[in-house]
């Protein structure tokens, strides 16, 4: 075992079962060759059995020592590995196409979701381990308790899969949660959805879109103003924006 311990302020809890590592890896399924990029590998678990299919591979870790650790049990160029925060990090440095990986932190996924959203056009496809509950709102339907901004912004630019839930166990330490797997391919035309439109109306979420969105004709769009905005769709959301923007001309 290792004698890393892990730091709470970096939210670390690292996947060790190895009949998840497995299922995990086969549902990413690498290729040789591909540009494949792991965010917080942590003690390199998850790393190993990725590179046992990938000729080479890039990483995100923000704990120094960590990294440290990372880089000499794998050196260049079989990995490279970037000390940084991935919520700062620029991933327009990669090419596109490349394959985001990871068992996020869960103490900052939701702000990690939107940063990488902004990636959806230069990424084929992202696998993230995740607190079961984030899981489930960002697949979450319409006039659910579980649908929300996060929700609607990542259904914007990306078909979501669910693939399998993971008990606390796998985990070391085990989080009091359970986690999620999930998968995320951008689509081929995400829609164009103002984040500013979108804060606005899930912070108001109890009140009437009329009350939550004051000065959006609603009528001209055939949208309900008596409605609440849980339960209007991502392709709403995006009309809502089109005739915005149709307005400032």
């Amino acid at each position: 075992m290792s004698s890393h311990r892990p730091r709470k302020r970096f939210g670390q809890h690292f996947l060790h079962d190895r009949g998840v590592l497995k299922r995990l890896v086969d549902s990413i399924n690498p290729a040789t060759e591909d540009f494949l990029v792991e965010i917080g590998p942590g003690e390199g678990a998850l790393t190993s059995w990725l590179l046992e299919r990938l000729r080479r591979m890039e990483a995100i870790e923000v704990d120094r020592d960590l990294a440290s650790q990372l880089a000499a049990q794998f050196p260049p160029p079989r990995l490279t590995v970037h000390c940084a925060d991935a919520l700062k990090f620029d991933f327009n440095r990669f090419p596109r196409g490349m394959r985001l990986v990871g068992n996020l932190p869960y103490n900052i996924s939701t702000p990690l979701l939107f940063h990488l959203a902004g990636y959806a056009s230069r990424v084929r496809d992202m696998h993230f381990m995740l607190q079961r509950e984030v899981v489930e709102r960002m697949v979450a339907a319409p006039a659910t308790p579980e649908y929300g901004r996060l929700s609607v912004a990542l259904q914007a630019r990306f078909r979501i899969e669910k693939l399998f839930n993971v008990a606390s166990g796998a985990f070391r330490p085990a989080p009091k949660v359970e986690s999620a797997l999930v998968r995320l391919l951008p689509l081929p035309t995400p829609l164009e959805i103002d984040e500013d439109l979108l804060r606005r109306a899930f912070s108001a979420r109890r009140k009437t879109l009329r009350n939550a969105l004051p000065g959006v004709d609603l009528a001209a769009l055939g949208i309900d103003p008596r409605l609440r905005p849980e339960v209007l769709s991502p392709a709403d959301y995006a009309r809502i924006t089109s005739s915005r923007q149709g307005e400032k001309k």
